[in-house]
């Protein structure tokens, strides 16, 4: 057992993404439990309430909305950076807020190596209005990360100009440069119908919903609009969210993978206590490692199964929940 708060956040991060076998996760996860315990009064309060905690199995998942009414820290007093998620006029709004940039940048960096990989070698592209319009995303943060870890000198952000942003994707692919364009949906589907490209090799990332811009589609109706007007064989998602700094990805398939350092599992809606086996349905829970210096363990509002190997399915939201902008498509 490790007092993780004698550890540098260079540090903790090292020992974070080393993560590789089950029996190191949980080894990590239970360190990562206790110092959170110790050092984070919001998640301490929630853990006293229900019992004591002897084993990881039993360690409590803090509910996501706990982020809306506090300040979820642990082992600091001061923040470099405070993420909000997005969402309506008149919704509350999450606040993450950020000890060790250096930890995010490490998260995502790793994670898009896993599934993408060498940023540095690929032209990485952002259209995302709604989030550049607004102060404090985190995803935004991670493609501006990613676009600076590019080589390639047009990698950058659009807003509305979807004709410059056709051009590009022209040029590339009539060049051969391996591009990923991260696009929030309504964005996405917006370039489709205006500017259409036949581009096969083009890696399209939806990130989340049309946050009041359009009507909600079903998954597969979406993806073949997308396929279609860019010629792809696939459509890529991310599920991540203003409070977790790692992200899981879905290869096109509609099946999300998590990097070493994540775990998701599904509770019973009936009882939260109980976690449920593979392809039964119930509400996600998530351990975010990379969370050391928040919380790493949440359960969220979204409905999901779990898949054979590790992958999960986002399948909706409870009723209760807000419509945000984690990276979601009802089925």
């Amino acid at each position: 057992m490790r007092d993780l708060s004698k550890f540098t956040p260079e540090q903790l991060a090292e020992i974070v993404f080393s993560v590789g076998t089950e029996y190191e996760f949980n080894e990590i996860a239970w360190d990562i439990f206790l110092f959170q315990y110790r050092y984070n009064a919001v998640y301490r309060e929630f853990c006293d309430h229900l019992g004591k905690i002897s084993d990881v199995s039993e360690i409590p998942y803090l509910p996501v909305e706990v982020y809306k009414s506090e300040r979820v820290i642990t082992g600091s007093s001061s923040w470099e950076r405070v993420f909000q998620s997005s969402g309506t006029s008149g919704m509350e709004f999450s606040r993450h807020f950020l000890v060790s940039e250096a930890v995010y940048l490490k998260s995502f960096r790793s994670c898009f190596r896993i599934f993408f990989g060498e940023p540095a070698h690929q032209c990485i592209l952002g259209l995302l209005p709604s989030y550049l319009e607004r102060e404090g995303s985190s995803l935004v943060y991670m493609v501006d990360g990613l676009i600076r870890e590019s080589s390639d000198t047009d990698s950058g952000f659009f807003l509305h100009d979807t004709r410059g942003l056709t051009g590009i994707l022209r040029r590339k692919r009539d060049a051969g440069v391996p591009v990923v364009l991260f696009g929030v949906t309504f964005a996405l589907l917006d370039l489709a119908e205006k500017n259409p490209i036949d581009f096969p090799s083009l890696i399209i990332i939806e990130t989340g919903g049309m946050k009041g811009r359009r009507e909600e589609m079903i998954r597969e109706e979406l993806h073949g609009l997308l396929k279609n007007a860019f010629g792809t064989e696939r459509i890529y998602s991310e599920y991540g969210m203003t409070e977790l700094l790692s992200q899981a990805y879905s290869m096109g398939d509609g099946i999300f993978s998590s990097p070493p350092w994540m775990k998701v599992k599904v509770r019973d809606l009936q009882d939260p206590i109980t976690m449920l086996p593979e392809g039964r349905s119930g509400a996600i829970n998530v351990i975010d490692l990379a969370n050391v210096y928040s919380c790493s363990f949440l359960a969220t509002q979204d409905i999901g199964k779990l898949h054979p190997g590790g992958g999960f399915e986002v399948l909706g939201r409870t009723d209760a929940s807000d419509i945000r902008g984690c990276s979601l498509l009802f089925a």
